[in-house]
């Protein structure tokens, strides 16, 4: 017979079988179960004597059957290979469908992989067709095309070793035309059919994988993920480069209403509550330090910077003018939200430090003799101390300190006895940045002013957090730090009576501060400008003016009323932490909820709260007179703001605990 291979120059099957029985006998007998031993040591033949050297033989196993795909030899217990494949004396084979092979054998109905004419490729082709014994058994006679199962003997068997068609088109590979080849099933768990008890055989999933890899520098790998801002043919539309920022509140948070907005409002207020520390959510538990910025106060910036920045007064340009009017703006809100009686009674300076330095060098020294006193409290910052120790240094004056009690709260009769006729000024804070207690400031001013003394009032730690009037309190100075109340950092405010700033004397001297000079004399401005030498943070005022405006929406009074509900739960929960000790206990409180806890130090508890995305300060908080008073050189020191929820407090007790 002319064959496709005599054609094409290809070695005859009977060629390729031999080289491949000495070549692979192991492989072919214990993969394919094509043994060499069967076969006539003279020549290969069938039941007829005819030669078939090319037709593969199966022998019978004896209890090894293949597994369900044909890589690995399972020994099923209790069951012999006659039990279910081999049956003798010239009977039909019954063999079962354990589904395609991977490999696939030619000639045997199982497609090869990339076999031509099945549309399979790669590990494909393991879930092609089915065995075709299933076919021999299910049409009840052995015409599947291309095959014959020789022997022990002819008789009774379906096909011969001499009818194999080796030019069948399947027997290569090729695309059959016959009707049983059209009917593809995948690979099915037969174990279960066919061999009970087997479940521990493994079934190959019919889901595959296939990778095409690729190996990129890094500068490659950062250059494909860049995305391109590239026109379209339609014109004008680029990648959207926003990112989806995380939320920043919860369904709780959004049923919490604080005067005219809900929590959930407020946090998204502040772009810097979406940051993630360390893998974590921010929580911002160092308001103390310094509170976090609204996107309103932000936004104000930007357009200052955009379309108004200039140096204020004294200009002829329109950005001059803008500048100025944006300038004083603010200075009419901050009048407004502390309720002075005239935006000349409000100074712009750098902060609370700034400010009380002023006073102290402006107003109190001249004032003071040897042996006068100046009274302040156990509680104070040391920017409410050092500025009076340096005058009291520099003239003679004696520094007096109101004490407090177990609590944290002033002793106001103690503070009355401290009075005498050579008291000429009281400074004393608002809110204790350590302990949290809010002080009896209406009482404190009141009783100097029965001593006919002048009071400052430090409002760093209470400005965003308790409304403030200065004319109702009748306070005479009342500084604060804008970085505290949600504007930017550079920018505070002093308050004084009019009648004090005017008769004080100018602090700084420089531009912008007088009217007139010469060589002979200079005239200073009026107030507020006899203050405000040289150009000050004029784009920080403006964002100042900002953060207060934005507070008056809400409404001061109803942030008052969520903190103090915040302080409360956050106070019930931190005393179920063990070996925690709260500082600073005071039944009038706000803010502040410094502690110490059991054998760990400040450092190592807000290193591991950082771990976690909770920003704490740890330290003696420029405070160290009231922490040793209480016995302790530093605390861990979380402060409230108005953005802070009750999941920040539940964080915060979660990591605490961590340390029973």
């Amino acid at each position: 017979m002319t064959t496709i291979e005599s054609l094409a120059g290809v070695p005859e099957a009977a060629e390729i079988s031999r080289l491949a029985n000495e070549l692979f006998p192991d492989l072919t007998e214990s993969i394919y179960g094509v043994p060499t031993a069967d076969k006539s040591a003279d020549s290969d033949t069938g039941a007829g004597g005819n030669a078939v050297s090319s037709v593969p033989q199966i022998s019978r196993p004896s209890n090894a059957v293949p597994d369900g795909y044909g890589s690995v030899e399972t020994i099923v217990p209790g069951m012999s290979a006659t039990d279910y494949a081999y049956p003798g004396n010239g009977a039909d084979y019954t063999v079962p469908d354990f589904g395609a092979t991977e490999n696939g054998l030619p000639g045997y109905g199982v497609p090869e992989v990339n076999a031509p004419g099945t549309g399979l490729a790669g590990t494909e082709a393991s879930n092609y067709g089915t065995n075709p014994a299933s076919a021999l058994s299910a049409a009840g006679s052995g015409t599947a095309p291309g095959a014959s199962y020789p022997g022990s003997g002819a008789a009774g068997r379906t096909g011969s070793a001499d009818t194999f068609d080796w030019e069948h088109p399947f027997a290569y590979g090729g695309a059959s035309s016959e009707p049983w080849l059209d009917s593809v099933q995948g690979p099915a768990a037969v174990e279960a059919v066919y061999l009970p008890g087997t479940g521990d055989i493994p079934v190959v999933s019919k889901e595959t994988t296939s990778y095409t890899p690729v190996v990129l520098s890094q500068t490659e790998a950062k250059q494909n993920s860049r995305k391109i801002d590239a026109p379209t043919s339609l014109g004008g539309d680029t990648a959207d480069r926003k990112k989806t920022a995380p939320k920043v509140y919860t369904s709780r948070d959004e049923s919490i209403r604080i005067g005219s907005k809900t929590l959930a409002q407020i946090r998204s207020d502040f772009p810097i509550l979406s940051e993630q520390i360390n893998g974590n959510r921010l929580v911002w538990l160092d308001n103390g330090a310094t509170t976090q910025r609204p996107k309103a106060v932000i936004d104000r910036l930007t357009y200052y910077y955009e379309h108004e920045n200039s140096n204020v007064h004294r200009g002829a340009h329109t950005l001059a003018a803008r500048s100025t009017d944006a300038y004083e703006n603010a200075r009419d809100i901050v009048r407004d939200f502390i309720g002075a009686s005239s935006s000349e009674e409000i100074i712009f300076v750098r902060g609370t430090t700034e400010g009380i330095n002023l006073v102290a060098n402006a107003y109190v020294k001249p004032l003071l003799e040897p042996g006068d006193e100046i009274i302040v409290s156990i509680l104070e910052h040391h920017a409410n101390i050092v500025p009076w120790q340096l005058v009291a240094q520099e003239t003679g004056a004696v520094i007096k300190v109101i004490p407090c009690d177990e609590t944290g709260q002033l002793i106001l009769h103690e503070y009355e006895k401290l009075f005498t006729k050579k008291t000429k000024f009281v400074a004393v804070t608002h809110v204790s940045n350590v302990l949290g207690t809010v002080t009896p400031v209406a009482e404190l001013t009141a009783i100097a002013h029965r001593h006919g003394v002048r009071i400052l009032v430090d409002g760093a730690q209470s400005v965003a957090h308790i409304p403030v009037n200065v004319s109702a309190l009748d306070f005479d100075f009342f500084v604060f730090s804008g970085h505290k109340i949600f504007a930017p950092t550079g920018i505070g405010v002093v308050y004084g009576k009019k009648e004090l700033l005017e008769s004080a004397r100018p602090y700084h001297g420089g531009g912008n501060m007088i009217a007139d000079v010469t060589f002979e004399r200079t005239i200073y401005n009026p107030v507020p400008n006899k203050f405000e030498a040289g150009t000050g943070s004029i784009a920080d005022a403006v964002g100042l003016g900002a953060a207060l405006r934005y507070l008056s929406e809400i409404g001061m009074p109803c942030v008052y009323r969520w903190e103090h509900e915040l302080l409360q739960y956050a106070i019930k929960e931190m005393k179920t932490v063990k070996g925690l000790h709260l500082i600073g206990t005071a039944l009038n409180k706000a803010s502040v909820l410094s502690f110490s806890l059991d054998g760990y130090s400040d450092e190592e508890v807000g290193k591991r709260l950082d771990s976690y995305g909770i920003a704490v300060r740890t330290g003696h908080h420029c405070a160290q007179p009231v922490l040793r008073r209480f016995g302790y050189e530093g605390s861990v020191r979380p402060t409230l703001a108005l953005y802070n929820s009750f999941d920040d407090i539940d964080a915060l007790v979660k990591v605490l605990k961590t340390f029973a």
